[in-house]
C-alpha cells in the first residue's frame, strides 16, 4: 500500500500577505518530499481561491501535487470547470488532484454559489459525470435537468488518464454517491472508526453500481493543533461528530499525529492531508511546523 502525506493551508492571512510567504512554504514542503499541497474553498473567509493557489503551486514546484480540499461544484459551469482543471493538469505535467464536494452548510457560502442547499446534490450528480465525459470524449452532447450542451469539447485533455476525482462528505447519502460516482474518498472531521464504517458503505454502493473502488483511494484530512483544541474547532467537531472525542479527530501533538495516522492505516486509509489548525502566524512559524511534522511522520510515506 502506498502511503502518501500531504499538507493543507487554510485561512492564513499573514502568510499570504508576506512577500513570497506561500513560496517559502512550497519550497519547505518540497524539501521534505511532502506528496501534495491542498487548499480548502471558502469564499467568505481569508483564504486563497483554490484555483489560483493551485496554479501558483504548479509553477513553483516541479514535483508536488496539489488539490482543492474540497472544491464546490454546485453553482459552477461544468464545462468551464472541466476546462480549468484539465488546463491545470496540462501545465503541471499531470499533478492536479480534483476533489469535489457540496460545500459547507453556511448561508453566506451558499449565497455565493447561488444554489440552494437541497439542489446541490442533484447538481453534483449531473455535473460530475458530464465533466468526466468532457475529459475523455472529443465532442459531448448532453441534455439534462440543469445543463443542456451540444457539440461541447474540452481541449487539451488532462495529462492523467483517467483523471481521477475524489469526493468529500460523511453523510450516508454522500458516502453512497462516492461509491457510485467517484474514484476516491477524502474524509474530514472524522475518526478511524468512522472511516472504517464509511469505507464499507462506499464499497457496497460501488458494488451495487457495478464499479470497483481502489482500496488505496481512501484519504483523511487530519487537523493539527499543538496548543490545544481551539473553541471554534471543538464546536465544529461537536456539530459534525457529536459521538466523537475531539482528541480522536484533531492531533494535539506531533507524536499524537503519528499515532492517528497508524490508526487510520489500520482502518483502511492510506492518503493523508495534515492541516495545521488555527493561525500559525509568520512564515517562520509555518516552516517550523512543516519541519516538525516531517520529523514526526514523513518516515511513514512509502
Amino acid at each position: 500500500m502506498k502511503v502518501r502525506i500531504g499538507f493543507g493551508i487554510g485561512a492564513a492571512p499573514r502568510l499570504y500577505a508576506e512577500t513570497h510567504g506561500l513560496g517559502r512554504v512550497v519550497d519547505a514542503l518540497d524539501k521534505h518530499r511532502y506528496d501534495s499541497l491542498w487548499f480548502p474553498e471558502r469564499v467568505n473567509s481569508p483564504q486563497l481561491d483554490p484555483i489560483v493557489a493551485m496554479s501558483y503551486v504548479a509553477g513553483r514546484s516541479e514535483r508536488m501535487k496539489f488539490g482543492p480540499a474540497v472544491s464546490v461544484i454546485p453553482g459552477r459551469n461544468p464545462v468551464l470547470m472541466a476546462k480549468t482543471l484539465a488546463s491545470l493538469d496540462q501545465v503541471s505535467g499531470g499533478r492536479c488532484l480534483p476533489a469535489f464536494g457540496l460545500g459547507i452548510a453556511n448561508t453566506a457560502e451558499q449565497q455565493a454559489f447561488g444554489v440552494d442547499r437541497k439542489e446541490r446534490a442533484p447538481w453534483l450528480n449531473e455535473a460530475m459525470p458530464l465533466m468526466r465525459r468532457l475529459w475523455t470524449e472529443e465532442v459531448v452532447d448532453h441534455e439534462g435537468e440543469r445543463f443542456s450542451i451540444k457539440g461541447a469539447r474540452v481541449l487539451p485533455k488532462p495529462v492523467q488518464n483517467p483523471f481521477e476525482v475524489w469526493l468529500g462528505g460523511q453523510a450516508p447519502s454522500e458516502l453512497r454517491r462516492t461509491g457510485r460516482l467517484a474514484d476516491g474518498w477524502l474524509a474530514s472531521f472524522t475518526t478511524p472508526h468512522h472511516v472504517a464504517e464509511g469505507i464499507k458503505v462506499i464499497e457496497a454502493a460501488a458494488e451495487e453500481a457495478g464499479r470497483w473502488m481502489d482500496p488505496e483511494h481512501y484519504g483523511v484530512l487530519i487537523p493539527v493543533s499543538t496548543d490545544g483544541i481551539p473553541d471554534a474547532v471543538a464546536e465544529r467537531i461537536a456539530q459534525r461528530r457529536p459521538d466523537a472525542d475531539p482528541e480522536d479527530v484533531i492531533a494535539t501533538s506531533h507524536k499524537r499525529l503519528g499515532e492517528m495516522i497508524d490508526n487510520y492505516l489500520d482502518a483502511g486509509a492510506s492518503k493523508f492531508v495534515v492541516f495545521p489548525s488555527g493561525d500559525l502566524g509568520t512564515p517562520d512559524d509555518w516552516i517550523t511546523e512543516i519541519n516538525a511534522i516531517a520529523d514526526a511522520v514523513m518516515h511513514k510515506q512509502t
